[in-house]
């Protein structure tokens, strides 16, 4: 819950914004779930943690169709096919202990910054982010992604696409560098990677209304650590290259009269 509060509250003042633009009736759709992820970016177990969804539409729009990011937007600027706006995540902290050796801990880091998103057509969507650590590791990270989208009004909704993740220096040295002092500590051989990218993948989502109020949604994504951070010591000894993470959800939908 303190993450979502975190993340809400990084992009609140731009959904106040976007909602002034329009004085249409207002539908929200708030859904909560569960989902497992891994431990850490590069780990070979994984955990439970809540999941949390919020979509806005304004009065018989249909819902966006929402494919699966480590992030969540809303789009200040639309024209045509193309939006951008604000994106915020929250990346939680990764432990000793976590990691099974003392390779130095990374606190939970706020990152902020934006997202570009273009629909070639109805059914093929673009999207490109870009994210700085506030706190934490305090490095880049971004994601390129493309999307097939099918859909039947907001009855159902179901995408599939690749993914590619890439970051600077500063956040691979984070995650999957062994500084001197880690080395003596763990026995690890000292390494320090540079940036670029670092993962590729294919991320699923769905969402489905069982009536005019309840519905599921839910995603699932495999990701492949690539480049530095599949030849880190962390990763080879202690993690895997191999990355699952899903969830499923229960949403409601209300509307807000204006």
């Amino acid at each position: 819950m303190k993450r979502l509060l975190i993340a809400s509250a990084a992009l609140l003042p731009a959904w106040g914004a976007a909602c002034a633009q329009d004085h249409r009736d207002i539908r929200v759709r708030l859904g909560t779930g569960i989902q497992f992820l891994p431990k850490f970016i590069g780990a070979d177990a994984a955990e439970l943690a809540p999941m949390f969804d919020l979509e806005i539409a304004h009065g018989s729009d249909q819902f966006k169709a929402k494919t699966p990011y480590r992030s969540s937007g809303i789009a200040l600027v639309s024209s045509g096919r193309f939006s951008f706006g604000p994106a915020a995540n929250i990346r939680g902290s990764r432990k000793n202990s976590d990691v099974g050796a003392a390779v130095g801990r990374v606190p939970t880091t706020l990152e902020a910054g934006a997202f570009a998103e273009y629909e070639a057509s109805d059914s093929i969507r673009f999207r490109a982010q870009l994210l700085r650590g506030i706190g934490g590791h305090k490095g880049l990270v971004g994601a390129i992604g493309a999307d097939r989208i099918w859909r039947d009004g907001d009855r159902y909704v179901f995408s599939v696409g690749p993914r590619i993740m890439f970051s600077d220096a500063r956040y691979q040295r984070a995650y999957f560098g062994v500084t001197p002092a880690a080395s003596g500590a763990s026995g690890l051989p000292t390494y320090r990677p540079g940036g670029g990218v670092h993962g590729v993948g294919v991320a699923s989502g769905m969402s489905y209304q069982l009536n005019n109020r309840w519905g599921l949604f839910g995603y699932a994504r495999y990701d492949r650590l690539v480049g530095d951070a599949a030849k880190s010591p962390i990763i080879r000894e202690f993690g895997s290259r191999n990355q699952l993470s899903g969830g499923i959800g229960l949403n409601y939908t209300f509307t807000i009269h204006l």
